[in-house]
């Protein structure tokens, strides 16, 4: 089983985790959506496409732009569709 942690909270846990590049991708489902809030941000890897951000809140402490995801990823990392991985002081084990 694959955990994020950060500031002692649970922000996903799932056995059904895809590894990409060294970080693990979290399906959706398995994701606490009430300690993300939705960013501005967006980037682009050339074989990904472009990826969003949230902002973590816990209890009040706030982790700009701490999880992504590819809402609509190229071919090559389609598989990956909506998961969303974690960086930026999160703990992933």
């Amino acid at each position: 089983m694959t955990q994020a942690v950060w500031k002692g909270a649970v922000l996903a846990e799932s056995d059904r985790c895809i590894e990409v590049e060294g970080n693990a991708y979290f399906p959706p489902e398995d994701v606490n959506q009430d300690y993300l809030k939705p960013s501005d941000t967006h980037t682009t890897c050339s074989w990904k496409g472009v990826a969003s951000y949230y902002t973590l809140e816990v209890e009040g402490a706030v982790n700009p732009d701490a999880a992504w995801f590819y809402p609509e990823p190229k071919q090559a990392a389609n598989q990956i569709k909506g998961y969303i991985a974690f960086w930026k002081g999160v703990q992933v084990s």
